[in-house]
């Protein structure tokens, strides 16, 4: 019987070191074979596999996206369930699940898990959102993308004597934006956990032209203004029933033009922060990752999620991973401010 892999939910850089650290560990150590689901639960229900030997992830824990492609494909709906991936892992000789993924993953995961599916998580996402774990990888790699993209456009700015507006990714969470815009020295961190007034984004970035510099805002792509009941989004919602976000960066920099008087621009970093080349560290824990995924399945350690706990690689219930969301804390947010304005 095999193992099978599968990568769902965004594409994140370090997907392949997590393939390849599962693949070394279980052939060299477990004598286990390994075959990966194409497209992530997509593939899972409609029973597309490929095989995955040595041979098959030989360097790719360099490479950014995953070999085995994905999708946010739910496994409820489009003609899925428990029975089919049930009847599906049968035909393949497929006997556990290792899924590499996020929220939206996870809670599948844990569904079929309760159907009596053996499943292993390995926690996904570049937005670090993810509670019972320190750090999920690909976050490092956005952040280090995202403060690289503000460099550039601190130089810009400083050129033309503009306000630069940067977007980052994070969904309800503001880790990347609190990341990068501390490193990028930004001067206004704007993330979903603390509402903030124009009055105040007004404030700091007046503060700024007053000393003769060009602001940086970075906002998340959660974030919403205290006159706002929900994050701005205007593109619906995807298969698990969660709003696309984007889009406030370009709302909130005329309101700013219009009270401070700075030419105001708004760039959206997006999906550049999920590609590329993986950074060193997200390289190393998604590797520890894999190979400690397949650890749980040697111990049936069915329906948990590796996780990070400091250094140390442990492993927690589904429940507990989706129960709340990872957010900043007031802590955190308090140190960064002391550099707004």
């Amino acid at each position: 019987m095999s193992i099978g892999i599968l990568t769902s939910g965004g594409d994140c850089p370090g997907l392949n070191a997590v393939i390849r650290g599962a693949v070394l560990k279980g052939t060299q150590i477990y004598n286990k074979k390994f075959v990966g689901f194409r497209h992530g639960w997509r593939g899972v229900v409609e029973g597309d596999v490929i095989p995955l030997e040595r041979k098959d992830i030989q360097g790719i824990s360099k490479q950014g996206g995953t070999i085995l492609g994905t999708s946010r494909t739910n496994p409820f709906e489009a003609n899925g369930g428990a029975d089919v991936v049930r009847a599906n892992m049968e035909r393949l000789g497929v006997d556990s699940l290792i899924a590499i993924g996020g929220e939206g993953t996870l809670a599948a995961a844990k569904r079929l898990t309760d159907a009596g599916i053996k499943i292993v998580g390995v926690p996904k996402t570049v937005d670090n959102d993810l509670s019972a774990t320190d750090y999920t990888f690909g976050f490092d790699t956005a952040v280090q993308i995202a403060t690289d993209a503000m460099d550039r456009l601190r130089t810009t700015g400083d050129s033309h004597g503009r306000c630069m507006v940067a977007e980052v990714m994070g969904r309800h969470v503001g880790w990347i934006a609190l990341h990068s815009g501390m490193a990028a020295g930004a001067h206004a961190i704007l993330i979903p956990e603390q509402k903030t007034s124009m009055d105040q984004i007004a404030a700091w970035v007046q503060s700024v032209v007053d000393r003769g510099r060009a602001p940086l805002v970075v906002v998340a792509e959660g974030f919403h203004l205290d006159t706002m009941d929900d994050a701005h989004s205007e593109r619906g919602l995807d298969a698990f029933g969660r709003p696309r976000l984007g889009g406030i960066g370009e709302l909130l920099a005329p309101e700013i033009e219009a009270r401070v008087g700075i030419e105001t621009r708004a760039t959206t970093l997006g999906h550049i922060q999920r590609g590329g080349t993986p950074t060193a560290y997200d390289r190393v824990l998604a590797t520890r990752y894999g190979m400690a995924a397949v650890d749980s399945v040697i111990h049936a350690r069915w329906g948990r999620m590796v996780s990070l706990s400091g250094t140390s690689i442990t492993h927690v219930a589904f429940e507990d991973a989706l129960g709340k969301l990872n957010t900043v804390s007031q802590s955190r947010y308090d140190e960064a401010s002391i550099l707004f304005g």
